[in-house]
């Protein structure tokens, strides 16, 4: 289970409910929370295989469907970026089959990605024409650092979430930048839906963030947060209608939801409200920065 290098020894946690058979916790000091799972190297194989990509519930229906709103979600970020820094050298963490690393190459940015599950990693380098490379951040050995780290939708399912980050900011240059896209378990969706949430789906997600512990576990590293915000997002009918019925399933609103999901058109893109959703913005403080963290007071 993950406990929180920054609060240790003897920080409390509690428990606050169960989800998908699993206990989530959150820590007393940081409010950091996370999923009573036990992880090691081999999680990333046995949770995000091919079932994930192609099996529906917590993961997608079909992935490789949904390359052209995904390509997009790649271009909408080099696009916020430019506010902040020119295009540069690029390291995609949870980079699956590369479209949305793809997105930010159209946008002048170059570079690789690094992903666990091989037959995605292997189709992004193949048919994508992006450099994917098989294998987990924990684990990822390169000689090499990047002006950018893009974690859009992963930083939740870091098997090691301590090894990770800290991995991910010695591949980080000086004055280099972290994009972290995640849901916010403080917004109000969240709090009103509790363990129905969505993202409550252990053990494929194990973290559950907000602006404030991003801030936390990144100025742990010499990260500061520049700016965030809440991204425009569409997901597929097919995916939207695949997450519902996982979380319906064997509830008592199963039988009223699920006729209503069979008139959601497959291939019709449905804006996402966001208010759950934000990305952020790090940059590594060994250098001399000009912007002011949001987070300098302490408050949002």
């Amino acid at each position: 289970m993950f406990r929180c290098s920054q609060c240790q020894p003897g920080t409390q946690k509690k428990k606050l409910f169960k989800a998908e058979g699993y206990w989530i916790y959150e820590c007393s000091k940081c409010s950091h929370q996370f999923a009573d799972v036990q992880t090691n190297a081999e999680h990333a194989d046995s949770v995000y295989g091919d079932d994930y990509f192609v099996g529906g519930k917590a993961g997608y229906p079909d992935y490789v469907r949904d390359a052209s709103l995904l390509t997009k979600r790649g271009i909408y970020y080099g696009k916020v970026l430019q506010k902040y820094m020119p295009p540069g050298s690029i390291l995609d963490i949870g980079a699956a089959a590369g479209f949305i690393l793809k997105g930010f190459t159209q946008c002048g940015w170059q570079g690789i990605g690094v992903e666990p599950n091989a037959r995605m990693s292997a189709f992004a380098t193949n048919e994508v024409g992006v450099d994917v490379r098989h294998g987990t951040i924990e684990d990822l050995e390169i000689d090499r650092q990047f002006d950018l780290v893009s974690m859009i939708q992963v930083l939740p399912h870091f098997y090691d979430l301590n090894k990770g980050l800290e991995r991910v900011a010695a591949l980080t240059k000086p004055g280099g930048y972290w994009l972290i896209e995640t849901w916010n378990k403080d917004s109000r969706t969240a709090r009103f839906l509790k363990s129905a949430w969505h993202e409550y789906s252990p053990p494929s997600v194990l973290h559950w963030f907000s602006p404030k512990t991003i801030a936390f576990f990144g100025g742990a590293l010499g990260m500061k947060v520049i700016a965030r915000g809440r991204p425009t997002k569409k997901i597929s009918g097919a995916h939207a209608k695949s997450l519902i019925s996982y979380k319906i399933e064997n509830k008592p609103v199963d039988k009223v939801i699920r006729p209503l999901l069979r008139l959601i058109p497959e291939k019709l893109n449905i804006p996402y409200p966001a208010e759950d959703l934000f990305w952020i913005l790090l940059q590594k403080q060994s250098v001399h920065s000009n912007h002011k963290s949001v987070f300098a007071d302490g408050k949002e």
